[in-house]
């Protein structure tokens, strides 16, 4: 690719290309070096945007000359342009670990990337763990390259009515103002692809995001040559009806992998990020097909080694389905032409019965069936994916559901405070974050009481400025009265106890647990001797009219005279909010339902900033909590009767704020440290943090996925396919020959402390070597289950294909716990994935 063109900018001036090349890297959204730099062009513009691609594009010419010939500023300039270059050239983590390993490539799909508030195409948590994830690779140096689509007005922007109506506006997204080039060819042509639609032809335009060592290209319809209901296709995020969505989603998978096909690029693993990108799978086969002549179920067999899907879904009423119809006018023609095989064949790939026609399709479960690995976000998003897909499975226990799980991280540096990232880099050094940080959490714990504590109420004053002066732009847009606006500067302690929460306004959030109680609430906020003061803030989706009346309910409760100078709503949850709230917060308040919450993301943010969580056992907090780092709500189990259990959980939170929380923070010693206070928050910052840091995650992802899918899908793909092919023919041969297999008698020998299970097994018409036998037996005792291979021991007298299978185990369980079974194998192949069949004795 060539050198991108930057739009209307001089190029005369001395060192715009330079200034042009940093603005334009996003890695000055996590490494502040720059924020001086765009400070001094321009103050007030900087402030309100914190967007330096549109400083430089607003400000004067007259301005950018007259900056280009002051040395101090030039020396400056060339000093972190000499950092950019360096940081993109120096060897990293993957580098000096893995270099030698056949991975060039991860292409890694979303819906949504946040960013930065200067590129708003994200949501929430979603957005939130895919920006996280890319800047995480680019510290680390994992060959990621992102994919996902420039919406044009994106995600709504909320405004809220001197009453607490919500009100929905959608901004459009000026490309022009945005951190983004166009993708441009060899010859400096724009690229744009073509994807056929039923009745018409759609233009994408391309765009490419730098994110450090990292890229992100970004898929738009708004091209003048379409009709203008194509233009609008990527125009809203989550917008729209079904068929808005099927399209999207269609545009992003197929037309996401075209591109990067287009690009040179030929990633070994894709990465789904949601089910929402899954036709990304079908492209990747037709892919393969076109460049070797191979039949789509062998094409399908070689590229699912190479793919991956993270679900964040913790209900199954929360996948994307789309109807036959709408499926078959959609991808008719692609399977036809594209594919060689019937729609109905796609279809199957999306229904958990592929003989009901009538049955919505799936895109969590195309998928799971086109990728070789699955995984939640959080250990106990792992165990409730199991058990949604295990219908997918029939007759395998849950523990054996192919789906296992890597809890999420944050990017550290994106969100730490000035003065938390001035204590870490003193402390840990400034690569603390880009290593595997092992001696992270041993370093902290030398930091002073007086330290901590100082970072602590230095960001809380931040934050009480950052809320009074945010929430009077608010007011006066609300048309309070000018007495009212001036109020707001006298809000808020700086010394007070600060309370956060800030999620999307749904009901299984339970964003209104804290006003079960309005009396009880009142009395903990308006206490004179020990204040507590309450930001609050979060949007309800457009068509969520439960999730808007809880918003109400706020500001309900807010308006009254006596709780005005102790609790505030802060409007448009975005990304800068979420910056200030999670660096300046004592406590992040999260009450979700049990379960409900595949991982959450916000609590992690306030470790990196001596923030406290108090939060419901779920999502990551049920493998975070101790009671030395924080306080939880529930009891580790969900609960039926969600009323009742709801006032309790209600009744505990205004309990651990009043008899714990509050008194701990309040507590001082002569010179006025709450020592107790801070040895939570050192250990809750030196043991959670870099557990939770997206720089753990992607480690994860690399080493355990991404690494060893690389391996299999360069095996499979090697010599024409030949391994895809053995693949396919031991499937052919277990599917027709599994009804002929059966068990003869059982037996079990105990002696010595131990049991000798014999099996007979008749495999009938398949080999020996197609199927293993196992001993399995459930959990017990808080362990989990056994499953100890069988080893065929002699071939059974006058059988045909029939073996004695022999297994030792300890006799420390009744042998009636046990249960041979037989299941399908093979070197390359995923057992359950790839082949589920099970049989039991």
């Amino acid at each position: 690719m060539s050198t991108p063109v930057h739009y209307f900018l001089p190029r005369d001036i001395p060192g715009s290309d330079k200034l042009f090349a940093l603005a334009l890297d996003l890695q000055w959204s996590w490494s502040h070096s720059a924020d001086e730099l765009w400070k001094h062009i321009d103050p007030e513009l900087w402030s309100l945007t914190r967007n330096p691609w549109v400083v430089i594009q607003t400000v004067s010419r007259t301005k950018l000359r007259t900056l280009s010939e002051d040395p101090d500023f030039r020396q400056r300039l060339e000093a972190l342009t000499r950092r950019q270059q360096e940081h993109a050239q120096a060897s990293a983590w993957y580098q000096h670990n893995h270099a030698d390993k056949p991975l060039s490539n991860v292409a890694y799909f979303s819906m949504e990337f946040m960013l930065s508030e200067a590129l708003p195409i994200y949501s929430g948590g979603l957005g939130n763990v895919a920006g996280d994830q890319l800047k995480a690779a680019s510290d680390l140096g994992v060959p990621v390259v992102g994919v996902g689509l420039l919406y044009q007005q994106g995600y709504f922007r909320q405004v809220l009515t001197a009453d607490g109506t919500q009100r929905a506006w959608y901004p459009y997204n000026d490309p022009m103002q945005l951190p983004i080039t166009p993708v441009r060819d060899q010859d400096g042509e724009w690229v744009r692809l073509e994807i056929v639609l039923p009745g018409s032809r759609v233009w994408l335009r391309t765009w490419q995001v730098q994110v450090g060592r990292v890229k992100l290209y970004l898929l738009d319809s708004n091209d003048p040559a379409n009709m203008p209901a194509e233009r609008g296709i990527i125009s809203e995020l989550y917008g729209g009806g079904p068929e808005v969505r099927l399209v999207q989603e269609v545009l992003l998978g197929i037309g996401g992998w075209r591109l990067l096909h287009t690009l040179g690029l030929r990633p070994e693993v894709c990465h789904l990020n949601e089910g929402h990108a899954a036709f990304a799978i079908l492209e990747r086969a037709r892919t393969l097909m076109r460049e070797s002549g191979l039949p789509f179920n062998l094409a399908m067999a070689i590229t699912r080694a190479g793919n991956m899907f993270t679900t964040h879904t913790p209900v199954a009423a929360g996948f994307d389905r789309f109807s036959p119809h709408l499926m078959k006018r959609y991808l008719s023609a692609y399977a036809r032409d594209e594919l060689g095989v019937e729609i109905e064949d796609v279809l199957a790939l999306g229904r958990a019965n592929a003989e009901d026609a009538q049955e919505p399709f799936n895109m969590a479960y195309l998928a799971i069936r086109g990728s070789r690995t699955v995984n939640g976000v959080s250990r106990l998003h792992g165990e409730v994916s199991r058990h949604m897909f295990q219908h997918l499975f029939p007759r395998w226990p849950a523990s054996d559901i192919p789906v296992s799980h890597v809890t999420n991280g944050i990017h550290v540096p994106s969100w730490d405070s000035a003065d938390a990232d001035t204590v870490w880099t003193e402390t840990c050094g400034p690569d603390r974050w880009r290593g595997t940080m092992d001696a992270v959490g041993d370093e902290l714990r030398r930091v002073p009481d007086a330290t901590l504590w100082r970072m602590r109420t230095a960001a809380r004053g931040q934050l009480v400025h950052y809320a009074r002066e945010r929430l009077g732009r608010q007011l006066a847009a609300s048309g309070s009265s000018p007495a009212e606006v001036e109020r707001v500067d006298h809000i808020f302690d700086p010394n007070a106890l600060t309370l956060g929460f800030a999620r999307r306004f749904a009901a299984y959030k339970r964003p209104n647990l804290l006003l079960h109680d309005p009396a009880r609430l009142e009395r903990l906020l308006t206490n004179s001797e020990r204040p507590v003061q309450l930001i609050i803030a979060g949007k309800a989706h457009p068509q969520d009219q439960v999730g808007q009346e809880m918003v109400q309910a706020w500001a309900r409760f807010i308006r009254q005279p006596h709780i005005r100078s102790h609790a505030i709503f802060l409007s448009d949850y975005d990304m800068l909010l979420t910056e200030h709230l999670v660096q300046g917060v004592d406590v992040w308040l999260n009450t979700p339902r049990r379960s409900w919450e595949a991982s959450g993301t916000s609590g992690m943010k306030v470790l990196v900033n001596g923030g406290l969580n108090l939060s419901e056992l779920d999502g990551w907090w049920a493998e975070a909590y101790t009671p030395d780092v924080g306080w939880a709500l529930g009891d580790d189990q969900e609960h039926q009767d969600e009323a009742a259990w709801d006032a309790a959980e209600a009744e505990t939170l205004y309990s651990l704020l009043d008899e714990e929380v509050i008194p701990l923070f309040y507590e001082r010693d002569e010179l006025g440290l709450p020592t107790a206070w801070v040895a939570r928050m050192r250990e809750s910052m030196a043991r959670l943090t870099p557990r939770f840091s997206a720089n753990r995650t992607v480690r994860e992802y690399t080493e355990q996925y991404y690494l060893p899918a690389a391996v299999e899908y360069l095996q499979r793909v090697a010599e024409g396919g030949a391994v895809g092919a053995q693949l396919l023919h031991w499937q052919d041969a277990v599917t027709h020959g599994w009804p002929t297999i059966h068990f003869g008698g059982v037996r079990v020998d105990s002696a010595d402390g131990e049991h000798i299970f014999h099996a007979q097994v008749y495999l009938g018409e398949v080999s020996l070597d197609a199927v293993r036998v196992e001993l399995y037996g459930d959990g017990h005792d808080g362990r989990g289950p056994v499953c100890e291979l069988m080893t065929a021991t002699e071939q059974l007298i006058g059988a045909v294909n029939g073996y004695l299978f022999t297994a030792r185990l300890p006799a420390d369980r009744a042998p009636s716990d046990y249960t041979p079974r037989v299941v399908p194998y093979h070197l390359h192949a995923e057992v359950p994935l790839e082949a589920a069949q099970i049989l039991w004795r």
